[in-house]
């Protein structure tokens, strides 16, 4: 039996250690707004898909909600996303993380034609902004 189709990835998750300081950056740096918002977790609307920073610790119970159970689970360690941005807007972020003193750890040219720019959150969690052309599926 072939697997069902998946139609994309709806979330991705982070951990960290102080949501307040979390929300500053990614709400005061990268410019995104909050969807939804609780004591365990911030979750910002990005595209089609959803990044939920999550305070390290707080998910390792079951969850009971009124329709279901959200089983434990949590993170540590540098963990990795990837943001899509136009090409054209690859210099402006540069200058905007500059401008909020946030490094730029790497920039990658790829084969296929895409750019990627690294940096850290307060976390030390690994940020990308990446540009067109990375992967074969994009755009699907």
């Amino acid at each position: 039996m072939a697997a069902p189709p998946i139609a994309g990835v709806l979330e991705t998750a982070i951990y960290v250690a102080d949501l307040d300081r979390s929300r500053r950056f990614y709400e005061d740096v990268l410019g995104l707004a909050p969807v939804f918002s609780d004591a365990r977790l911030v979750a910002y609307g990005i595209g089609h898909a959803v990044l939920l920073v999550f305070l390290r610790g707080s998910t390792t119970e079951t969850v009971h909600m009124p329709g279901g159970v959200i089983p434990p689970h949590d993170g540590s360690g540098r963990i990795h996303y990837a943001l899509s941005i136009a090409e054209a807007d690859l210099p402006r972020w540069a200058a905007r993380l500059a401008e909020h003193g946030v490094a730029e750890e790497g920039r990658t040219r790829w084969p296929r034609g895409g750019t990627s720019l690294y940096f850290r959150d307060p976390d030390g969690n690994l940020g990308e902004f990446a540009t067109p052309g990375i992967w074969p599926n994009e755009g699907r």
